[in-house]
């Protein structure tokens, strides 16, 4: 009897498109989404490392992004 084993890989990033991050957390918008990145030279998410660029497509790094808004909001 032969048995398999299958491991599961998991990314140690999850990247996600805006839309597929509003999809995935419902509790955010397109809009508030966009106006974070807009400003995300003054609000301190470019600093996060939160945002990854690939060419015209924005990225979020989700556990970058919560950790973010964690210590936004005095966490």
């Amino acid at each position: 009897m032969t048995t398999t084993q299958t491991e599961t890989i998991q990314p140690a990033w999850i990247f996600s498109t805006i839309q597929q991050f509003v999809t995935r957390h419902p509790a955010f918008t397109v809009g508030g989404l966009r106006h974070q990145i807009f400003h995300e030279k003054t609000n301190g998410l470019k600093e996060s490392g939160a945002i990854v660029r690939n060419g015209r497509r924005v990225l979020i790094r989700e556990s970058k992004y919560f950790f973010w808004l964690e210590e936004k909001n005095g966490g």
